[in-house]
Parts: C-alpha cells; structure tokens; sequence
C-alpha cells in the first residue's frame, strides 16, 4: 500500500451558543447542527426545555459505523 493520501476530508465546525455547534461538510449545501438530547443533556446539565435538543456527534459516528 503506497503512502498517498487518497482523501481529505474538509470539514469547518463552529461553536455557536451553548452546547450547539455548526458543521460544514462536504457537498452538504447546508450546515449540521450538532447538540444535546435526552439523556446526554442530563448528564452535562443541559435544559432540553432551554435548549433546543439536536443529535450529538456521537449520534453521527454510531450512524456512520452502523451504515
């Protein structure tokens, strides 16, 4: 296997308030909106009734190891 590097992927995240975070992805017009829900907003002692639940980054790693 050669050492070239195949792939590079071109991600930017940006904090945004509180616990939410933007992801620009490649060929997503859109940002991802990353944050806290259920039992992960309880663990950190986020209010889901103050913040607005989203998935978490973890949610997408189970997702792209699952898919």
């Amino acid at each position: 296997m050669a050492d070239t590097v195949v792939y590079r992927s071109r991600v930017r995240v940006e904090p945004d308030k509180g616990p939410l975070r933007r992801a620009y992805l490649p060929a997503e017009e859109e940002p991802v909106i990353f944050g806290l829900h259920s039992e992960v907003a309880e663990y950190y002692g986020v209010d889901p009734k103050v913040n607005e639940p989203h998935a978490t980054t973890l949610d997408y790693l189970v997702a792209a190891a699952a898919g």
